[in-house]
């Protein structure tokens, strides 16, 4: 695999070895977990996040034998694509039958795409992935990290399979997280859930997105039409963040742009601008220009999570009415049933 490092090893004693013999593999993406201070400002440096597993495995906080994979270069968390997902993913789907579960290190501004991109990629995965970062650095006193760190090697010898996000003493579902604080050690909110974030399948596959040009568009007073008109004639997929619980202008401009998506076959899901209780198109009548233009109800599901889905359902499917039922099935406890 390109642009891998060579992964470093860092053992717990030889009896602890005979009386726990589970291994794990941490993948560090970069994140402000693992950054120093440059003249710059913050920026991830290679070796921080191994001087940390060494120490907690020195200290005896872990008796795990924990291999480190770096992917290179380190980033920020801001500076996350699709292809990211696809190298995450990858070096999971490589390494599954030699692992007992993952850790992936990860920048907090987009560790909630990440892991909702996981839980998808990963269809059928039989061990538990858990994601994780730090509000502050490892090298500043009264980082969050060591214990991030920790809580989610720990957390890796209980959870069920699926992609987990380990953070501030929680443990949240991978593919309903998402960041509600910018700077507060408890960062991550996810709402309850009914299912563990895991696509259930008799085998493990994996999948990869080939990323598809998606827009994000949200609806504001005197929004712009033509703004939004081409946005679906350039785009193969538009994420449509709506009011409330599923209301647009409900104006002749609005019904022709998305009856013409409908036509061109460009699949739109529409989520709430709200963080807390999702929508349901139809329940007010400023939400029938949706509800008949084939605009797909995306329920409570994240913005994140919707992002993500779109990503796979383009990239799976060429058939407009496949790509539809993808984006309105429950395949990972992603949004509340009815």
């Amino acid at each position: 695999m390109q642009n891998l490092l060579q992964p470093a090893t860092h053992s717990a004693t030889r009896s602890h070895e005979k009386a726990c013999p589970m291994r794990i593999l941490l993948i560090n993406t970069g994140g402000t977990i693992g950054m120093a201070e440059t003249r710059h400002g913050f920026a991830p440096r290679d070796g921080v996040i191994e001087a940390a597993i060494a120490q907690l495995t020195e200290q005896g906080a872990t008796t795990a034998q924990i291999d480190v994979m770096t992917l290179s270069p380190l980033i920020d968390g801001a500076q996350a694509t699709p292809r990211d997902w696809n190298r995450i993913s990858t070096v999971i789907a490589e390494a599954i039958e030699r692992y007992h579960g993952f850790v992936v290190v990860h920048g907090t501004d987009t560790l909630a795409y990440t892991s909702s991109a996981l839980c998808l990629a990963l269809t059928g995965i039989t061990v538990p992935v858990i994601v994780t970062g730090a509000m502050l650095p490892l090298t500043v006193e009264g980082s969050d990290g060591l214990r991030n760190l920790t809580d989610a090697l720990t957390a890796l010898r209980r959870v069920p399979p699926g992609v987990w996000v380990q953070f501030s003493g929680r443990l949240l579902h991978g593919g309903r997280v998402r960041k509600s604080h910018s700077s507060a050690f408890e960062a991550f909110e996810a709402a309850e859930w009914t299912a563990d974030p895991r696509v259930l399948a008799p085998n493990f596959a994996h999948r990869k997105v080939d990323w598809p040009k998606i827009g994000v568009f949200s609806t504001v007073p005197g929004m712009s039409n033509a703004l939004l008109a081409q946005t679906v004639d350039l785009c193969d997929g538009v994420l449509l963040r709506c009011y409330g619980s599923g209301t647009a202008p409900d104006t002749p401009e609005m019904w022709d742009i998305l009856g013409r998506a409908a036509a061109q076959e460009v699949p739109i899901l529409a989520v709430s601008q709200c963080p807390e209780g999702g929508i349901r198109l139809g329940t007010y009548a400023a939400g029938r220009v949706m509800r008949d233009n084939g605009v797909i109800d995306g329920r409570d599901i994240t913005p994140e999570m919707a992002y993500a889905k779109l990503q796979f359902a383009l990239s799976l499917y060429p058939s407009f009415d496949r790509q539809k039922n993808y984006l309105s099935s429950l395949l990972c406890g992603e949004f509340t049933p009815e």
